[in-house]
């Protein structure tokens, strides 16, 4: 006979809030962040947030930016497909697939580092300032995440859901 036993989660309020914690920090990584997505395209900057998001397994942030992205016009086929853009190429611009592309990269850098293809593609849709910009919204959103999944913010519970 097998049993099994419920452990209990900690909620986030057993966890750092790093808003009240260390607000130069949470104010600098807001402005990062900020200054990362200005003049990108706002539903490319949804589906790299949501692509990281997935790799990351961060629920808090793929049910915030899967909502905005369907605020801002996004299709649920594209978000259902996300995961599996390659093989669904044709639902995606090849601007945003070179950046979905540089996402998982930057993503998960440490498994092969950014290849040259990689980086390559994603230049010659983005010119310098851009690729800098969605180099630091990659960077930004995986910043959120880890903090997320380390205060263990729970999808759903975004203080921004209120005003929207």
């Amino acid at each position: 006979m097998t049993t099994t036993t419920d452990t209990a989660v900690p909620t986030t309020a057993d966890r750092i809030d790093i808003a009240t914690a260390a607000p130069a920090v949470f104010k600098a990584l807001i402005g990062f962040d900020a200054a990362s997505r200005a003049g990108l395209d706002p539903t490319l900057v949804e589906l790299v947030q949501t692509r990281a998001s997935q790799i990351n397994g961060c629920a808090y942030c793929l049910h915030m930016h899967t909502k905005d992205a369907r605020k801002r016009g996004e299709t649920e086929e594209r978000l259902y497909l996300l995961t599996a853009w390659r093989e669904a190429r044709h639902f995606y611009t090849a601007k945003e697939q070179a950046a979905l592309a540089f996402t998982e990269a930057v993503t998960l850098v440490s498994q092969a580092g950014v290849p040259d293809d990689v980086y390559d593609e994603a230049a010659a849709h983005f010119d310098d300032g851009e690729l800098a910009q969605l180099l630091g919204l990659v960077l930004t959103i995986n910043a959120w995440n880890r903090i997320a999944l380390t205060s263990r913010r729970r999808a759903g519970t975004d203080a921004r859901a209120a005003t929207h």
